[in-house]
């Protein structure tokens, strides 16, 4: 009987041992695929990585781009400005100068006018002096 039990013992060690070295088969083929998953994983990790800072380089670009895009942009509204003040300052220079027109028009209208009057005034004082001419003439 100790026989058997030990034939027992024997088997169920032998049937223990195959048992374990099934587990630890399978635990290795898990850790393999564990492993290879880690990998993967971190190789994604890397690619992720470095997306990451060319994202933030681009961002970096992105943000000097703007920057300089305000500046210019303030530079643009303040050319606008000082143009529409000058544009402002050229039309009160205009309507000025349209208005002195107007009043030099008037003062040339009003010089010809009097000058055709004082030609006529020469032209019948002339008229008159040559009657009086004509008149001492055949008086004498």
């Amino acid at each position: 009987m100790v026989e058997a039990d030990l034939e027992r013992a024997e088997e169920r060690a032998e049937s223990g041992e195959s048992y374990v070295a099934r587990k630890l088969v399978l635990m290795e083929q898990d850790l393999e695929r564990a492993e290879e998953r880690a990998e993967v994983g971190e190789g994604k990790i890397v690619e992720l990585e470095e997306e990451l800072r060319v994202v933030g380089n681009n961002l970096k670009s992105l943000e000097v781009s703007e920057e300089k895009a305000n500046q210019r942009e303030e530079e643009y509204k303040q050319q606008i400005k000082n143009l529409n003040n000058r544009l402002k300052e050229a039309e009160a220079r205009a309507e000025f100068a349209e208005r002195s027109v107007q009043k030099l028009q008037k003062e040339v209208d009003r010089l010809e006018d009097e000058l055709v009057h004082e030609k006529e005034k020469y032209k019948y004082i002339c008229d008159d002096l040559d009657m009086t001419f004509t008149e001492l003439i055949e008086k004498n």
